[in-house]
């Protein structure tokens, strides 16, 4: 008989759980702030212990993210592009958190056809298969997750080919946090005049990022940019010159498919379209636990 399992998406900051019927059907949900970073391993192991205590009648546990990470349980590796959900499932992990059996998914590499270069996901590929396995995106096209570290997503025929990273978000935040930049931020970044001002600089790259950065600060203080402005601009310069880059590498022609946070994919749209790309944005709510019912219906077929 099917047995409800229990699936994780374990991050650096956030612990996120669910209790899956045999179909993917959410049963009950539990999440806090017990990301990997704040866990050591008996840490981890009296997470898993209490989770297991509160579904004690779940089968199976999987878990992706940076539990499966290096400065994890154990680390899962990567798994090499192109690749889909049912080569995805022959890869997981196996081991043992707290006398509970557990399946870890590994990330995924690749290495750029355009310049041979690697890069590494870790977490976004569960949720990318729950959108494919549910419909919501395109078997094949360009996918942006936004984020911390964005991700640019090649797909055809339903497998992930590849991929590029960019640190936009991490940026804009470290920026406006502390340093020069942080002296001239007044205020939010709206999108408005100064955003596509800013999406225009990024997208010239000419002068170069480095330089265009600390031209945000020369601005205010020459009376160019209005403080309350500086945020939406320098956002602006940093997404347009992501874009810029993912242009490079890609041919973004068509539709661009969105998956995010709204207020963040809402700036992606607006700076895709002021340089003429259009978008879709894609309900991600329950894209996760869709992939770990992926991935758990193909290593049944598989076992």
């Amino acid at each position: 008989m099917a047995r409800d399992f229990i699936a994780i998406n374990w991050g650096s900051s956030n612990f996120r759980s669910f209790l899956l019927d045999d179909n993917g059907v959410v049963r009950d949900a539990f999440a806090e702030p017990a990301g990997i970073g704040s866990l050591d391993k008996a840490g981890m192991q009296a997470q898993i212990a209490r989770l297991a205590a509160r579904w004690p009648d779940a089968g199976m546990i999987y878990a992706c993210g940076m539990v499966g990470s290096n400065v994890g349980w154990e680390d899962a590796g990567y798994a090499d592009c192109p690749i889909g959900l049912e080569e995805l499932a022959l890869r997981l992990h196996a081991t043992t958190i707290a006398d509970c059996a557990m399946y870890i998914v590994p990330g995924l590499a690749c290495r750029r056809a355009v310049d041979h270069a690697p890069d590494i996901m870790r977490g976004e590929e569960t949720e990318l298969f729950g959108l494919l396995r549910a419909g919501r995106l395109p078997q094949a096209g360009i996918v942006a997750l936004p984020g911390t570290h964005g991700k640019w997503v090649r797909i055809e025929g339903g497998k992930v080919q590849e991929f590029m990273t960019a640190m936009s978000g991490e940026i804009f935040d470290r920026l406006t946090a502390a340093g020069m930049l942080a002296s001239v931020v007044a205020a939010p970044a709206v999108i408005g005049t100064a955003f596509n001002a800013g999406v225009d600089a990024g997208s010239r790259r000419q002068p170069g990022l480095g330089t265009a950065l600390f031209g945000v600060r020369a601005r205010v203080i020459r009376g160019d940019l209005a403080r309350g402005d500086a945020a939406s601009y320098l956002r602006g310069l940093l997404i347009g010159s992501e874009i810029a880059d993912a242009r490079s590498i890609y041919p973004l022609e068509g539709s661009v498919t969105l998956v995010g946070s709204a207020p963040v994919c809402a700036l992606y749209a607006a700076a895709l379209a002021h340089v003429g790309i259009g978008s879709q944005a894609v309900d991600a709510a329950d894209a996760t636990a869709q992939g770990f019912a992926g991935i758990h219906a193909a290593r049944r077929q598989l076992a």
